[in-house]
């Protein structure tokens, strides 16, 4: 689920001269949000998912269309507005590219086209799912408490559901009482005023998420339960490239483990190599399948886990 869908235009050149003209390299365009992103990530390692969101105007009709090349299945609720584009500008030489974002703030969401989501299309959705991921910002219009909403809906279908937000999305949403909530370090922090990730996991369980993973960069994973369980799981070695989607490919394994119930710290491990994998692929919802096989033979031997 991506309530503020993107149409995610990548620009890659030389480097960025602010102030100045600056001829670009090459441009790809696709269906993104943080929730797209998950989605391709799980759908090329070989898990049937289903897209969904608020979607419209021209930039929406684009977005279908990507979503059909790329052969997402697709359930989406239809708006006015138009679907925001999101600019990722990748400067750089191979080794040590920046990446510069420019976020839209979406577009405006009526009352009506909510409850239609909700009443409608997000029930119907639900049906037959294993695992549901509610992810990113949410656009104008979407009531604050929108996640938890839908958190509630999911728990009633007996869907578990993995929250990765941030801002008042994020603190509204935990009300929802997620499976799991997966905020990177800032996110965390922002929402339980914790600043070290392993206090912000255990707060954000306290604040309601059964389980809690907080990505910290080179700092690696570290996760709570509300049972009391903590770990944390070291980053892989440093990959170089466009860092725009490794979260949401953590998001994807993260999903994934929920869905075949498999062990946390075994799960953080999967993430870590499955971020590093997507740093190394130029676009966002894709990754590295050679890296991530070698990462992950890596992470399973070094995520330590630990009992409270």
């Amino acid at each position: 689920m991506t309530l503020n869908a993107a149409l995610d235009v990548t620009y890659r050149l030389d480097r960025l001269r602010l102030g100045e003209a600056n001829r670009i390299a090459s441009v790809h365009e696709r269906a993104g949000g943080k929730g797209v992103n998950t989605a391709r990530v799980l759908a090329r390692l070989g898990r049937r998912t289903l897209v969904t969101g608020l979607v419209g105007g021209a930039t929406g009709r684009q977005f279908r269309e990507d979503l059909d090349r790329s052969s997402l299945p697709y359930l989406l609720t239809p708006i006015q507005g138009g679907t925001r584009r999101t600019v990722a500008v990748v400067d750089g030489p191979a080794q040590g590219e920046a990446v510069t974002g420019l976020w839209e703030p979406g577009p405006q969401v009526s009352a009506e086209e909510w409850s239609r989501l909700v009443e409608r299309d997000f029930p119907a959705a639900l049906a037959g799912a294993s695992t549901v991921v509610l992810s990113g910002s949410l656009p104008p219009g979407v009531p604050e408490d929108a996640y938890a909403t839908l958190l509630r809906l999911a728990a009633r279908a007996g869907v578990p559901a993995v929250l990765d937000a941030d801002g008042a999305a994020l603190r509204a949403g935990l009300a929802g009482q997620p499976a799991l909530v997966k905020p990177n370090a800032e996110e965390a922090a922002r929402a339980t005023g914790a600043d070290d990730p392993a206090e912000a996991a255990a707060r954000l369980c306290a604040l309601g998420a059964a389980a809690a993973v907080v990505t910290a960069g080179a700092d690696g994973l570290f996760g709570h339960t509300a049972a009391g369980a903590a770990w944390h799981t070291p980053a892989p070695r440093r990959v170089h490239g466009n860092a725009t989607g490794a979260g949401d490919a953590a998001t994807a394994a993260l999903a994934a483990a929920l869905a075949d119930a498999r062990p946390w710290p075994e799960a953080t491990g999967d993430a870590a190599a499955l971020a590093a994998a997507a740093v190394a692929s130029p676009l966002a919802g894709d990754y590295d399948p050679s890296l991530y096989v070698e990462l992950t033979s890596h992470q399973q031997l070094t995520t330590s886990h630990k009992e409270n």
